[in-house]
């Protein structure tokens, strides 16, 4: 058995140099988990076939592969300029015109997409463009006319991002356009739609309600990017199944110097709330152009792992870089690195006391055996995967193999950190008969040994969902059979 796999998952982001002939192939075996398709960019037909080049390749490579269809939501940017880029100057006057029909820009104005900001700006408010490359300092609101004075020299080119520092718009998370793609998502069988500047757990209720309409059952993601969504956090991390530390347009909103600790915020909270949780933005920026990362960026990853995240993730690293393929193989290599160097002791002082499901009583139950009597690997039998979802919430040394006939069901486990997906179909078997077929085909797969302990949690109604009730320790037959040694 190899001395240690990879725990951390990857999540890698498609478009062009991935699109190249081979490319998909040589990421899932360079350990990507699931693949992101930006819905900012492309039309449904090029994300449709990105989906099924993505469905023929797992299958080529015999993985299991998630697919996170990630929602525009309403990106706030400037309009298009009669040259495609301008020169600003600090001191200079430049207005953002807030009309349908306003012309191409200059260096003086420049209209913008969302015809409501004059309402929500104020003079004296900081904007940020360009992800702050370019600062404007609101003087007066004239109509649909907003003064600005520019506050550094810089250019500034087409569709470039606009922010209020501190946050404080109004725009809902989900745009007419959003509502469209969540039924793209759907028909394409995304196993996770990512709500992009989610506001609070309504906006969550609303993109799931369209989802499950449309016949998804894919988990929702909520991409805490807003000020807004810090301030309601709580509630969005119950709304959601996932949550994605969107690190760009927060940093942009609350400023850099904060960024680090909501980081570690948002990773506990989800955490703490059985949610899976993702890194994201700029991980390998340097490997867009560069074989090999910064050691800032390693030591950015790492600090990343070592804090819980379930997941990292890469965008234009692999989707437009030169190295995709490096991107991933490093990316693996440091998860690797952080995994082995700080392995995570669970405090069960703070496990949650108020659970009023079996299946999660189990899962504590699980970690806490695990973690004192020494077991090889934990074998979950589940149908929607949330049983190995409560397990990867408690961070453990040893694998968790989460045995499902669903494939979907496998493809989100992909993104759980510390479960590993595995194909089994329990229908027809009891319970005992299920635990034995299921330890016999890991160890004919290589995974188990004869001689190793392992916890195997099911239910006495294995088709239902959330029915896990059940927890057996067993040992593995010199052939691979099992020899129950305890139940609970």
């Amino acid at each position: 058995m190899p001395e240690h796999r990879r725990r951390t998952k990857i999540l890698a982001t498609l478009g062009p140099a991935t699109d190249a002939p081979g490319v998909l192939d040589a990421l899932l075996r360079a350990g990507v988990d699931v693949v992101r398709l930006n819905f900012s960019h492309g039309d449904p037909a090029a994300q449709l076939a990105r989906a099924q080049a993505v469905r023929e390749a797992a299958q080529r490579a015999n993985v299991e592969v998630g697919i996170l269809a990630d929602l525009p939501g309403p990106k706030l940017r400037i309009e298009l300029f009669a040259e495609g880029r301008v020169q600003l100057k600090a001191g200079d006057r430049f207005d953002l015109v807030a009309r349908t029909d306003a012309p191409p820009g200059n260096a003086r104005e420049v209209g913008i997409s969302y015809l409501g900001l004059p309402s929500d700006v104020h003079p004296g408010d900081t904007l940020l463009l360009d992800d702050g490359l370019m600062q404007l300092r609101v003087e007066r609101i004239e109509g649909e006319r907003i003064v600005t004075t520019v506050l550094n020299d810089g250019a500034l080119s087409n569709r470039k991002g606009l922010n209020r520092l501190g946050g404080g718009l109004s725009l809902g998370a989900l745009t007419e356009r959003d509502r469209e793609l969540i039924a793209v998502a759907a028909q394409i069988g995304a196993e996770f739609i990512a709500v992009s500047f989610c506001r609070n757990a309504a906006d969550m209720e609303e993109a799931r309600a369209i989802a499950r309409k449309h016949g998804s059952d894919a988990a929702l993601v909520a991409k805490i990017e807003r000020t807004e969504a810090i301030e309601n956090l709580t509630e969005i991390v119950e709304a959601s199944d996932a949550v994605m530390v969107a690190r760009g347009d927060l940093g942009v909103e609350i400023g850099d110097a904060e960024l680090p600790g909501l980081q570690k915020k948002i990773i506990r909270e989800s955490l703490l709330r059985n949610r899976v949780v993702i890194t994201a933005t700029q991980m390998l920026q340097s490997m867009v152009d560069s074989p090999i990362p910064t050691r800032a960026e390693v030591l950015d990853v790492a600090n990343a792992v070592i804090d819980g995240t379930d997941a990292v993730m890469l965008s234009q690293e692999t989707a437009a870089g030169s190295y995709p393929v490096k991107a991933v193989e490093a990316m693996a290599r440091i998860c690797v690195g952080a995994e082995k160097q700080f392995q995570m002791d669970t405090d069960f002082e703070k496990a949650p006391r108020d659970l009023e499901r079996a299946d999660q009583a189990i899962a504590m139950a699980t970690m806490f055996l695990s973690e004192h009597i020494g077991v090889r690997a934990i074998v979950a039998m589940t149908e929607s995967g949330g049983t190995a979802r409560y397990l990867s919430r408690f961070r453990t040394s040893v694998p968790i193999y989460g045995l499902s006939r669903h494939a979907g069901s496998r493809r989100r486990m992909a993104l759980m950190r510390d479960v590993f997906p595995v194909d089994f179909d329990t229908r027809g078997l009891a319970p005992r008969e299920a635990a034995r077929d299921a330890v016999k085909q890991l160890f004919e797969c290589g995974l188990l040994t004869g001689g190793d302990r392992v916890i195997f949690t099911s239910g006495d109604h294995m088709e239902h969902h959330g029915a896990t009730n059940t927890l057996r320790l067993l040992q593995v037959g010199a052939g691979g059979g099992a020899e129950g040694l305890g139940e609970l």
